[in-house]
């Protein structure tokens, strides 16, 4: 779980990043969890984007990517999500939880 000090510093990061995945009107399938696996192993912080064909609530997209890819959800915003999860490489240093 993160502590809203880690969720600032992810924020700050993820606020220069491009979106890595699309999610579109096939909503999370098989083959968008496949390439968010992919990306948070790679990349530990992505910035995911939902195009307009989308109709499931964006909160909800987030949430079941979130449980299915074992990631902590670091932003909504708009049509923008900001997921998190920690590699084996460790790329991103959190501030320290008190």
């Amino acid at each position: 779980m993160l502590t809203g000090k880690q969720i600032r510093y992810l924020r700050g990061l993820g606020h220069h990043l491009q979106p890595v995945v699309m999610v579109g009107k096939e909503e999370v399938s098989a083959q968008i969890v496949a390439s968010v696996e992919e990306a948070l192993t790679t990349h530990e912080l992505i910035k995911i984007k939902l195009q307009e064909g989308c109709i499931t609530p964006r909160k909800e997209v987030a949430e079941m990517l979130a449980q299915t890819c074992a990631a902590e959800i670091a932003q909504v915003l708009g049509r923008t999500i900001l997921l998190y999860r920690i590699s084996d490489n460790k790329l991103i240093e959190l501030p320290k939880a008190k």
